[in-house]
């Protein structure tokens, strides 16, 4: 008798787990990003599905895999981005996320890839716009929303950093992929 309890418990217990984790995923979202777009798909193994963003500004993207292993990969030079043509990507086996500048010429070529490791690949990206003001080195600001202050833009610190930790995980997320695919 009390088997049937206790299933129902643990039953319960995961599903106020995954409630949490969901909710903590939407708390980390500052306040002065506006979702613009939700897109779930599916993609096979070794394929591309492409998208394309034409919204200026400042744009977030934030992908997870439901199942399976989705990378993503961004151009503004491209519509069509692979792993061999892009500006921007993010290839981890958790959660996707890209920071599209606002200088980026529009439209800019959105390429989700499904891993060979899974024969699908499901997802779900939630597309931001930020709408904070970025400060520069020099002192200069300028709007994420696309006000002209008459000068350039270049990439702020936090951006470089950001694509210096992307680079030191994908390197390691291979590595460890290239050890497990080894042993098993």
């Amino acid at each position: 008798m009390a088997a049937p309890w206790r299933a129902l418990l643990v039953l319960l217990a995961s599903q106020a787990v995954a409630l949490a984790q969901g909710a903590e995923e939407d708390d980390d979202v500052p306040e002065e990003w506006l979702l613009l777009h939700v897109v779930h798909g599916q993609i096979g193994a070794g394929n591309y599905s492409y998208l394309k963003l034409n919204h200026d500004g400042k744009i977030v993207l934030r992908m997870r895999s439901l199942s399976g292993d989705a990378d993503l990969y961004v151009s503004d030079s491209t519509l069509h981005p692979s792993f061999d043509d892009y500006k921007l990507q993010s290839a981890t086996c958790g959660q996707d996320s890209v920071v599209i500048p606002a200088h980026f010429q529009r439209p800019v070529g959105i390429g989700i890839y499904g891993h060979p490791s899974h024969q699908e690949s499901d997802f779900e990206m939630k597309v931001y716009y930020d709408r904070t003001v970025d400060q520069y080195p020099l002192g200069e600001a300028y709007s994420s929303d696309g006000a002209d202050t008459g000068h350039k833009h270049a990439y702020a610190p936090e951006e470089a950093s950001q694509e210096e930790e992307s680079v030191l995980w994908t390197i390691v997320i291979s590595i460890l992929k290239l050890v497990l695919e080894i042993l098993f």
